[in-house]
């Protein structure tokens, strides 16, 4: 299950920030993000201690990093020197059967949504036409990938990250996606949790820095 969503999540996540296919390696995948803080990152499909030394055996350049399915407490244990566990960019791997809910936004607020190049963008505006909460999804056919969630700080505890995720997945259902798939920071996580969403497996983020 875990490689299949590892899958569906690097698919989505490069056509969500608009980067080149992933390229598949005998570990799983790399893609190439184009920061100079993460030149790209290989993915791993699941935790094998093979796969991890292997991948980072293969890094060359700085700022490459890597993800693996696994709790980053113990993945460092296979890492060689020159690469660290970034416990501050840890995530979640979760999914979630899809189904519309016709969210209404919450009031003092309206919404907007629009789609480009086959990923839909939703925005949250104030009353001064402000954008104070946002996300995006990509939609693989069967399966969509939530991405970029966020909600300004003054405007939290008000419903709006769940009206977001709400009406992307309306947005994904009617376009023919029953699953679901993100990958959430910890803060991200307690939401999606409220919603249906779970948990499938940590994401331990290393990073090479020599």
């Amino acid at each position: 299950m875990v490689p299949e969503l590892v899958r569906v999540w690097v698919s989505g996540w490069v056509m969500s920030r608009c980067r080149p296919r992933p390229v598949e390696l005998p570990w799983g995948l790399y893609v190439d993000v184009g920061k100079p803080d993460q030149v790209g990152r290989h993915v791993l499909l699941d935790a094998e201690e093979s796969a991890v030394r292997e991948a980072a055996a293969s890094v060359t350049v700085p700022h490459t990093w890597l993800k693996v399915p696994m709790d980053p407490e113990h993945v460092g244990e296979w890492l060689p020197q020159g690469w660290v566990v970034d416990r501050a960019e840890a995530g979640h791997l979760m999914a979630t059967d899809l189904y519309a809910t016709d969210p209404t936004v919450p009031e003092g607020y309206t919404a907007a949504l629009e789609t480009r190049e086959g990923v839909t963008y939703v925005r949250v505006l104030d009353a001064a036409g402000e954008c104070v909460a946002k996300g995006q999804i990509a939609v693989l056919g069967q399966a969509a990938v939530v991405d970029c969630v966020q909600t300004e700080d003054a405007h939290r505890r008000r419903g709006l990250g769940a009206f977001v995720m709400r009406r992307l997945a309306d947005h994904a259902v009617a376009e023919g996606a029953a699953l679901g798939v993100l990958g959430a920071t910890d803060d991200g996580r307690a939401l999606y949790e409220t919603l249906g969403w779970k948990q499938y497996a940590p994401l331990a983020a290393c990073i090479y820095r020599p």
